[in-house]
């Protein structure tokens, strides 16, 4: 008898359900007070009732626990400083898509070593998460895996969905029944067109297979989202942060009904994907909203404790403490520096 399926599977492994690992690691409601009042203060934003300044800044990726907690810890203290007109969000990153092969992240491969001991890495997250949270800042991540809301969602304030991604009608569907306000970035090539499709799509209800609580599958019937919001992160083409770029996306998300409101990713091809000039994106974009540009909602920094990225070796435990092992990053003090500038700035 020739085998007709599972040919290219070389074994399964169970996940414990979404449930246990939320009752082995609950949400105290502290905490849910915190995600609660975070997500209001989010929308607010969003739709122009609060007339702060939303950034999403962090680690391109988290991969050491120790350093993520220490960077929550500094981040804290920043974000009750500038809180009169900023909102810091703390980048979260636990999936990461790659182009061909790599590390795909914290909770594919907590260990650093090919284990792909996913179970493990979902407690992780959410013990993370719980952690971070409790300090009482706002969390951010992208959704990669439809299946890893179910673990972790309730501990987020904003999530992403990438450029490979925001094309994907999976995804869409998935942020139509997202708790959160979600940003989809526009294409690796720089179409816009691709990511206010998206936020049409996921405003609309859906029904699609996904899991439940228990972990068993099911249909998942979703409302719709109402909260999805556009993230340039520029294209093959350059930046598309520039005064004519911002006034031509504000046009977009205005022919589509949409409000002309959006966040520009100072990172990627926004800094020719050279971490040392995400401050150049940065302070260009600051200066459009000081001088009135109110479409200009939010801004994400990709930053760590130490700047530059490190390559993963064979070796986990010879890495550099607090340097990303993704994309580069700018450092602490660069990050407290363009913060606290464009704090100034915005008064």
């Amino acid at each position: 008898m020739h085998a007709l399926q599972d040919v290219h599977i070389r074994n399964t492994v169970a996940l414990v359900a979404p449930q246990q690992i939320k009752a082995d690691l609950p949400a105290t409601k502290r905490i849910a007070d915190v995600v609660v009042s975070r997500r209001a203060e989010l929308v607010e934003i969003l739709e122009g009732r609060d007339d702060r300044v939303f950034v999403i800044v962090g680690p391109c990726s988290i991969h050491n626990e120790k350093s993520a907690l220490e960077y929550a810890e500094k981040l804290r203290t920043l974000a009750e400083e500038v809180s009169d007109r900023m909102m810091l969000v703390m980048r979260v990153y636990f999936e990461k898509p790659r182009t061909t092969v790599g590390w795909k992240g914290l909770i594919n491969d907590p260990h650093l070593d090919d284990t792909f001991d996913i179970g493990e890495g979902m407690k992780i997250a959410r013990s993370l998460l719980l952690n971070i949270t409790s300090l009482g800042l706002a969390t951010g991540t992208e959704m990669l895996e439809p299946i890893t809301p179910q673990y972790i969602a309730d501990l987020i304030t904003q999530a992403s969905i990438g450029a490979r991604t925001t094309e994907s009608p999976t995804h869409r569907q998935m942020a139509s029944g997202l708790s959160v306000p979600v940003g989809f970035k526009n294409s690796t090539e720089g179409s816009l067109e691709v990511a206010i499709n998206a936020m049409q799509a996921s405003k609309a209800p859906h029904s699609f297979l996904g899991i439940d609580r228990d972990g068993k599958i099911c249909v998942v019937n979703t409302t719709g989202n109402p909260w999805g919001h556009l993230i340039l992160r520029g294209g093959r083409k350059g930046p598309n942060y520039d005064a004519k770029s911002l006034a031509s996306a504000s046009e977009q998300l205005g022919a589509a009904g949409m409000q002309p409101r959006f966040v520009v990713d100072c990172s990627h091809a926004n800094s020719s994907k050279d971490f040392t000039k995400q401050s150049v994106a940065w302070n260009d974009v600051l200066h459009q909203r000081a001088n009135g540009n109110k479409s200009i909602v939010g801004l994400m920094l990709e930053s760590n404790l130490r700047e530059g990225k490190q390559k993963l070796t064979a070796d986990p435990g010879s890495l550099q403490y607090g340097v990303s092992i993704t994309d580069g990053c700018i450092g602490w003090e660069e990050t407290e520096t363009l913060i606290r500038d464009g704090f100034k700035l915005l008064g």
